[in-house]
């Protein structure tokens, strides 16, 4: 008898309710097995309540044949009790279905072995869906081989998942390659353009934003089809460049992730403050240091960066006339709504830079 009827079955009844009398079937037909007394009990709760597709196959039968199948694999491949029971599990094989797993399972089964593989299965309607098949062998008190235990487990969705990010992927890494070429030629445009006017000075400034900016993309395009990233990575590449024996940077941001959108402004203001740091300001000197942290607003709409410089040249705020790079920055957080903050002292430059974290799309 079927009865793998769909009808909800309540909390509260669910301890005190059988889900299905396979289980039961099983143990009458099968009592020379020792599924008695509380281990009997144990497994027909188990079998019966489980979610999880489960059969149970003989390899003391010719072609070992399924002999027991609960309620779960049966609506998960659509076949009956009595369209299950006695056929070999190959029946849910189809013409698309890899035979290099199938090789695995006959060999794990040879050598009476564990074995976790994914196969395409077809179900009775004719549909597919990628199972993740636990195969395993049963013994008996006296050691001797009774059943193979199988569980199935649909990980279609997953499968799906998986083929998307993975073609995600592809795409950064195609992407990533195009945004090389393009910024080495962007570069190489620019350094003929330098030569060609007498301003090789100006050209290299240019260039070097350039690269700063080809830096920040590239660490965080595997990362951007999710739509955040951890800006972290940008932030890393943009300044370690810059640290050249790694003892005179500190990063003490760590986790945050934002919007893609957000990297060209972080990326140039943080060369910028960089490249000022290198001429004027703490680099400058043997003995300066730059500490660079990064969090969420309060409010968790924007980036707050915080870049502090000690152990520099002493600068007269009052003589500091802005130049190209200062411009700029002021120029993108104005666009993008952000602030920053400029405070200078003995021990350098201090800066507090908010990024509004617009979403894309």
């Amino acid at each position: 008898m079927n009865t793998d009827d769909e009808r909800p079955i309540s909390r509260t009844g669910q301890a005190n309710m059988r889900f299905d009398d396979a289980p039961d079937r099983f143990r009458s037909g099968h009592s020379g097995d020792r599924f008695s007394g509380a281990s009997g009990v144990l497994f027909e709760q188990a079998m019966a309540q489980t979610r999880m597709a489960i059969c149970l196959c003989d390899p003391n039968q010719d072609d070992m044949p399924i002999v027991f199948a609960n309620r779960a694999f049966r609506r998960l491949t659509g076949y009956s009790e009595e369209e299950t029971v006695g056929r070999n599990c190959r029946f849910l094989q189809g013409p698309k279905t890899d035979p290099e797993p199938v090789a695995r399972i006959r060999e794990a089964i040879a050598n009476e072995d564990v074995v976790v593989v994914e196969l395409l299965n077809y179900r009775k309607n004719g549909t597919t869906f990628w199972n993740a098949l636990h195969l395993g062998p049963i013994y008996n008190d006296d050691g001797e081989l009774v059943y193979f235990f199988g569980s199935q487990w649909d990980v279609s969705d997953v499968r799906a998942a998986r083929a998307e990010e993975r073609h995600a992927k592809e795409m950064a890494r195609e992407l990533s390659h195009r945004m090389k070429n393009m910024f080495a030629v962007i570069s190489g445009i620019v350094n003929v353009t330098g030569r060609v006017r007498g301003i090789q000075g100006e050209a290299a400034e240019i260039n070097a934003r350039i690269q700063a900016l080809g830096r920040a993309y590239e660490t965080t395009l595997d990362d951007a089809s999710s739509g955040s990233i951890d800006i972290g990575e940008a932030i890393r590449a943009v300044l370690l460049p810059y640290d050249r024996d790694a003892e005179r940077l500190v990063l003490t941001g760590n986790g945050v992730r934002m919007p893609f959108t957000i990297i060209s402004i972080v990326g140039l203001i943080l060369h910028e403050l960089a490249a000022n740091a290198t001429k004027h300001g703490a680099w400058s000197s043997d003995e300066g240091r730059v500490s660079v942290d990064w969090r969420p607003s309060e409010d968790g709409s924007a980036l707050a960066i915080t870049w502090r410089e000690k152990g520099g040249p002493h600068v007269d705020a009052s003589a500091i006339n802005p130049g190209t790079g200062t411009a700029i920055v002021d120029r993108l957080l104005a666009t993008g709504r952000g602030t920053i903050e400029r405070e200078w002292s003995k021990d350098g430059l201090a800066a507090t830079i908010t990024v509004p974290a617009r979403k894309s799309g």
